[in-house]
């Protein structure tokens, strides 16, 4: 029935414009110079004669000819511009009854006398950008940037912080949705962090931060959308670029790219190709005392765990674009990646009787080796009814991940003076597989003058199946064990449809949208000879609605304010809601938890901006069913596991700015105060924490001559505290230089934590007669080298039908 719904609604719309597109026309030309030899790649527009309203550009071919076809009755006219000739304007010409057809025949342009030989005219991009429903990050403006990955540039964007586990946080929440080119990431937890490891800045163009997304995107991720968007050429014939970087700490890393675009006539190829070494170390120091019912002490635990890191990973987007005609265009998009890696974890724990006298020491050596597979496919149409803006877009989406990973844990226990008091064998067989489906259709239309109404539908099927086989082997006898051992599947399958009416306006812009979403799970996990089969299902409808409005206060529009506020859901990951018991050694587990729930967020922001320079936010959020890390120690076993926090407050203050008191330095500024509040029942009684933080990440670029210039980034967080945790104040500074050798060729050289000021401190509270610390250290030292080459023609051509219909299932795939 559902099926029927969707394409009843895409044939109603088709058939509705087609009629309308048969009541338009054509104009075309041709360009030549002086010598009639023909133009090419001249940009051609076609603007309403009564208001100037551009309609649509495109390009002229190889042979200077261009057209504009389906045009409304009305008057037009077609300006044209080439790089050294002097532009054009047509004169006015008219579409109506009796003529819908124009042929202005050969267009003679006239040579600039100013023209160069080779000309090099480059603005710099402003690091932030502000727009209605959200913040721009353009990544090359920074220099530091160079050479670094993903999650290095995510770590500098304003308002959004990387902890030392990787896990992402926006404005001091977490339950951030990550997007690829408006493409969900589709991974969460350790995949999502190696993902943004093994994806090089060089790729990547802007960052899109919303607090507040629209009704258009899915409404998952309770902290908001960050959409990564990654570079595309847009040039006609044969471009690309290479970027090569070496990063050297303690340990040696490379990011490393190829891009290229090609497009001929009614064909564009393009795809992207990236190699990845990661080198990586994480020290980490965990100290427990444990205490009697009367609050002595009972014994001490000390553990230090020194995690080696070593993976290549190889990944590769590509796909061909087809122009049926000006209006519409067909696509496919392939993407593969293939990850393999080695994780070795040394660990030494020392345990202590009240004297501090040692009582026994256990060695542990923990290897895994990973397999990380996925694959896509993405099918997509975009059809344009007319020149007044009127579009339809069409994605289905098949997402596939493979996971293999194999454990071995080498576990030996001694005695004070180091005798051998036992050891064995901890293996495991962890395979993993995730299918994901999608289908989705967007609509736009016009209604008038700047006001414009977009809707859609989205259906999404997504199924995992996990495997857990652990076996013991001790004394020469192995067996396995069921108490680790499981096997989980689970189904889920949303529904959407959403409206979004916007209205920009020389004084007042508005955006609402509404956004509705069924979602059906299901979950199973088999039983074994020591545990039954369980199962749950859970079925919930909800609405979420959106609303933006900005308003300047003067005709210069120096002073603007906004408003916006929004409704949005965090649901749990996948693998959180299988119950399985994952070992990190052996006094410590990661369990899931098939009990979770859905978390709901409100959250309501007000902002001011001075002369588009210096933006004042004030945020307020409330969240339902808060989902968080939790820790629990029984018997002296530390398990993790996620869970329901009850009700969470976030208050924010945030300052964001951009300066230039000269032509040669610019600084950005941005700092925010965070309060955050929960309360919630815990396994130790009624749990009530009132945390703030404070964090600035200023930022300052010189231009010492047209090829030199360089930066100076600091950044510093003050102490936090959220539920159980309290994370200790850490800083760092960087700089770097960056030297143009050509027009193409440019070489970096950035410095990161120059004074290693990463190493991150916390406290662990509310646990069962313990009291628990860390110190955790990585390799944020580092020196990078980066070259980039850029070759091809510098002429814009069609923009391609990017939007994937795979939403925010790919976000919460966790490993």
């Amino acid at each position: 029935m559902k099926l029927k719904l969707f394409t009843f609604i895409v044939c109603t719309i088709f058939t509705l414009n087609f009629a309308n597109a048969q009541q338009t026309s054509k104009v075309s030309g041709q360009l030549k110079d002086n010598n009639d030899k023909a133009i090419e790649y001249a940009t051609v527009a076609i603007f309403k004669a009564k208001d100037s309203v551009l309609i649509k550009t495109t390009l002229t071919e190889t042979d200077g000819k261009f057209s504009f076809d389906q045009q409304a009755y009305g008057s037009y006219q077609i300006r044209i511009s080439a790089m050294g000739y002097n532009n054009y304007r047509t004169a006015i010409f008219e579409f109506n009854a009796n003529t819908n057809t124009i042929d202005l025949g050969t267009i003679k342009l006239v040579a600039s006398p100013n023209m160069l030989k080779e000309v090099s005219v480059t603005k710099a991009k402003a690091f932030v950008e502000r727009k209605i429903d959200r913040t721009v990050v353009n990544v090359d403006a920074l220099i530091s940037n160079a050479g670094s990955t993903a999650l290095d540039v995510l770590s500098k964007s304003p308002g959004v912080n990387v902890d030392q586990n990787g896990a992402i946080s926006l404005k001091g929440k977490n339950g951030v949705n990550i997007f690829i080119d408006d493409k969900p990431a589709y991974l969460s937890g350790a995949d999502l962090e190696n993902y943004l490891r093994s994806l090089p800045s060089s790729a990547l163009d802007q960052i899109e931060i919303m607090t507040n997304p629209p009704a258009k995107y899915d409404a998952a991720g309770n902290a908001g959308v960050i959409n990564i968007k990654t570079k595309k050429s847009k040039i006609v014939g044969f471009n690309g670029g290479i970027n090569l970087a070496l990063n050297q700490g303690e340990l040696s890393r490379s990011n490393n790219s190829f891009n290229f675009n090609y497009r001929k006539n009614k064909i564009n190829v393009f795809g992207n190709f990236s190699y990845n070494l990661n080198n990586s170390f994480t020290d980490l120091d965990l100290n427990r005392t444990y205490k009697n019912q009367n609050g002595s002490v009972k014994s001490y635990f000390n553990q230090n765990s020194y995690f080696k890191r070593h993976g290549n990973t190889f990944f590769l987007k590509t796909g061909v674009d087809y122009y049926q005609s000006d209006q519409t265009t067909w696509g496919v998009v392939v993407g593969a990646m293939n990850r393999i890696s080695t994780q070795v974890n040394n660990n030494t724990s020392n345990l202590f009787n009240p004297a501090m006298q040692p009582d026994s020491i256990i060695v542990a050596r923990n290897e895994d080796e990973i397999n990380f597979k996925n694959g896509s496919v993405n099918l997509n149409m975009r059809h344009k009814f007319d020149g007044q803006g009127k579009e339809l877009t069409f994605d289905a989406d098949y997402i596939k991940y493979d996971n293999q990973t194999d454990q071995m844990y080498y576990n030996y226990s001694y005695f004070p003076d180091r005798r051998l008091k036992y050891q064995d064998i901890l293996s495991g067989n962890l395979p993993s597989n995730i299918d994901i489906y999608s289908l989705k259709t967007d609509y736009t239309h016009p209604l008038a003058k700047s006001i414009k109404l977009e809707t859609g539908l989205k259906s999404s099927f997504t199924k995992t199946d996990n495997i857990a086989d652990y076996r013991n082997t001790a004394n020469n006898q192995t067996s396995i064990d069921y108490d680790k051992s499981n096997h989980f599947i689970y189904k889920e399958h949303i529904n959407a449809a959403y409206l979004n009416l916007s209205r920009e306006g020389k004084h007042f812009s508005f955006q609402a949208g509404l956004r509705l979403e069924n979602t059906i799970s299901n979950g199973h996990q088999l039983g074994n000879a020591m545990k039954p089969d369980s199962s749950f299902k859970r079925t919930y409808t909800s609405l979420f609605p959106t609303f933006y409005v900005t308003y300047k206060l003067d005709t210069l529009g120096d002073n603007q304010l906004g408003l916006n506020y929004g409704r949005r859901i965090d649901r749990p990951y996948y693998q959180d809601l299988n119950p399985f018991f994952s070992p990190l050694d052996k006094f410590t587990y990661y369990v899931g938890n098939p009990f979770l729930r859905p978390a709901f967020t409100q959250s309501i922001e007000l902002s001011h901006t001075y002369k588009n320079k210096i933006t004042t936010t004030f945020g307020y959020s409330r969240v339902k069913d808060d989902v968080n890390e939790t820790i629990e120690i029984v018997n002296g076993t530390y398990y993790s596991r996620p869970g329901n926090v009850g009700k969470t407050t976030v208050l924010n203050i945030s300052v964001d700015g951009n300066f230039n008191p000269t032509k040669w330095l610019t600084l950005h500024l941005y700092a925010e105060f965070v309060n955050m509040r929960s309360s919630t029942d815990f396994y130790t009684g009624y749990l009530e924490t009132n945390g703030s933080f404070f964090r600035t990440t200023p930022n300052l670029q010189l231009t010492f001559s047209p090829t030199w210039s360089g930066e100076l980034n600091y950044r510093y967080q003050s102490r936090l505290k959220n539920v159980q945790f309290i994370i200790g104040a850490y800083s760092e500074a960087g700089l770097a230089v960056q030297k143009k050798l050509s027009p193409k060729t440019t070489l970096k050289l950035a410095l990161n934590d120059m004074f290693r000021g990463r190493i991150i401190n916390g406290v662990i509270n509310n646990l069962a007669l313990t009291e628990a610390n860390w110190k955790n250290k990585s390799d944020s030292r580092t020196a990078v080298l980066s070259f980039s080459y850029r070759f091809g023609k510098t002429f814009s051509t069609k923009a391609r039908a990017e939007q994937s219909g795979a939403e925010s299932e790919k976000s919460r795939v966790k490993n």
